[in-house]
């Protein structure tokens, strides 16, 4: 078939199972304009409202408006020109946010760095973009310091945690809001710095297709590559998922936990938020008392979870003591722990609200491409096949193709996942040759198998570099981790392939057993020869924890030197 007439009928078909209610195309409450507009269209519109709620410390629109507008006038006075890339060291705070707008409103380049980062990974990161400025969360800057010459850092700018942490915080605070602060020797000091400047009146606007951000790839099968994304990315992202996927309610009050840095942290904390008008909860790492406690303070009414914080949640033996009836909206990622309809019902006994799952996205798409919000009744999509991802968002586009010949597939077949959006990567930085291979006219090849069923919804195998040959058959890790989380005694699960010279290649399952459960091989083997054919029935070995990488994902180069 023409991909045009492939296009037309799997539209056709994804238009025929849209959920009721759910918009058609990406909204834009304030026209196409970069979200440093909407930004200040809050601050000037919604002065006092909250932009940032953080432990007690509240950051307006207003404040977070005037101090980003400081923040870019600060580093054009140091020299930044438009282009420039700005390291960003630092964990989830208010900082963050000033510092994210006010480098985008100075036409530079937004380069976050995990604070997670050894000075090693912080090296690579700084050599790879090129910056030549950082800023950095005080306590880091013993690694920053390691790497500052050899790397011409020219300009270093810090901040604490512990300046806006309140004498009495309302629910339980991390160790990092209670580090005393770093004197201060050899670099500005954010907040007293931005205190001292008038900022400009005259910065201009960015332009959609100027770059915005380098956000760097998970790191699990090779080096990080930086993925070139435009303001126009971001505002894509925005106006095709969140009404789609969570609703356009002004008066919302999310709460973020994930990571910043990370390219669903930024989405869900950064963006989002700004995009929407709405109130952002804000912690700097998760803690399940934190989590209810800021629920009940701030009468939070939506979020984003790992299955794995909803499942400590719903063990967690103070549950009770907190109120978490203002939830409305509660999307989930499954990462280790999957999403079951025992967690769902759970879940909702508890809350009232239903759980379901985010979407499906990589760095390069600046993820969020599909949503399955809508798709819930009678647990419809936990019902399909287990590596159930949803439709794709209003303006993305799917296809499956041959892996070595990139002809179409027809629907139902495994094959490549390709994904044209207007949010695509504008290619690799400095990798020109990683670029092209990835970018093939207009789509990106993701390198992950994965299914387009005839009723038009994806589903995603995982990536093509782990799946199995088993005798011949196709073997993907993902699905066997899918299914190995509906085990109700498996609170994590990892799977890779070992060679093997009677099959070519066998399943190896790393699992983790809930404590106290009794879990034996033995009763594990016989339950999977229960629920999977025979040639995908893994070994077996029960571990206390799983390597992970900052973003919650397991480091499945190291179980492979396990073996």
């Amino acid at each position: 078939m023409h991909e045009r007439d492939y296009l037309d009928r799997l539209r056709e078909l994804q238009q025929a199972v849209w959920p009721t209610g759910q918009p058609r195309e990406p909204q834009y409450p304030l026209g196409q304009r970069p979200l440093t507009h909407y930004l200040k269209h809050w601050g000037q519109s919604v002065p006092d409202k909250p932009a940032v709620r953080f432990y007690g410390h509240d950051l307006s629109y207003a404040e977070l408006d005037d101090l980003s507008s400081r923040f870019a006038t600060l580093l054009l006075d140091k020299g930044v020109q438009p282009g420039d890339r700005v390291a960003v060291y630092l964990p989830n705070c208010p900082q963050l946010h000033i510092v994210f707008y006010g480098i985008l409103r100075a036409g530079a380049v937004h380069c976050p760095v995990s604070p997670m980062a050894t000075p090693m990974e912080l090296a690579y990161q700084l050599k790879d973009c090129g910056a030549r400025v950082i800023v950095s969360f005080d306590q880091l800057l013993p690694a920053v310091r390691q790497v500052a010459e050899e790397y011409r850092l020219r300009l270093l700018i810090s901040t604490s945690l512990s300046e806006l942490c309140p004498a009495e915080p309302p629910f339980a605070v991390p160790d990092l809001l209670l580090a005393p602060k770093v004197p201060i020797t050899d670099t500005i000091d954010l907040l007293p710095a931005l205190a001292d400047i008038e900022p400009r009146t005259d910065l201009p606007e960015p332009m959609l297709d100027e770059i915005a951000a380098l956000n760097y790839t998970g790191g699990t099968t090779g080096l990080p590559k930086g993925c070139i994304h435009t303001h126009g990315d971001m505002l894509y992202t925005c106006a095709s998922f969140l009404p789609a996927a969570l609703g356009l309610d002004s008066e919302r009050v999310s709460l973020n936990f994930m990571p910043e840095f990370w390219i669903a942290g930024e989405n869900a904390g950064l963006l989002f938020p700004v995009f929407g008008g709405t109130t952002l909860v804000l912690l700097a790492r998760w803690d399940a008392l934190a989590f209810m406690g800021a629920v009940q303070h701030y009468r939070v009414n939506h979020t984003g979870l790992l299955v794995d914080s909803a499942a400590e949640i719903l063990d967690h033996p103070q549950r009770n003591e907190f109120d978490l009836s203002s939830l409305q909206v509660t999307s989930c990622v499954s990462f280790i722990k999957k999403l079951t309809p025992e967690y769902r019902r759970r879940w909702r006994e508890l809350t009232g609200c239903t759980l379901f799952e985010t979407s499906f996205g990589m760095t390069e798409t600046h993820t969020c491409d599909t949503f399955t919000a809508g798709l819930q009744e009678g647990d419809f999509d936990l019902k399909s096949a287990p590596t159930f991802v949803g439709l794709p968002v209003p303006g993305t586009e799917f296809k499956v193709c041959d892996f070595d010949t990139g002809a179409l597939l027809p629907l139902g077949s495994e094959g490549e996942l390709c994904v044209r959006s207007p949010s695509l990567l504008k290619g690799y930085w400095n990798k020109p040759e990683a670029s092209a291979e990835a970018l093939r006219d207009g789509w990106l090849h993701t390198g992950d198998s994965g299914v387009i069923t005839e009723q038009g919804f994806i589903r995603y195998l995982g990536r093509r570099k782990e799946m199995l040959k088993v005798n011949g058959m196709s073997v993907f890790p993902a699905e066997l981790e899918a299914m190995l989380g509906q085990h109700p005694d498996i609170t994590a699960s990892a799977v890779i392939g070992r060679p093997d010279p009677r099959r070519g290649e066998s399943p190896l399952a790393f699992v983790v057993a809930r404590p106290g459960s009794g879990l034996s091989t033995d009763s594990l083997a016989a339950w999977c020869r229960e629920v999977m054919a025979s040639y995908k029935v893994p070994e077996l070995r029960l571990v206390d924890s799983l390597p992970m990488t900052a973003t919650g994902k397991v480091k499945k180069n190291e179980l492979k030197e396990w073996i």
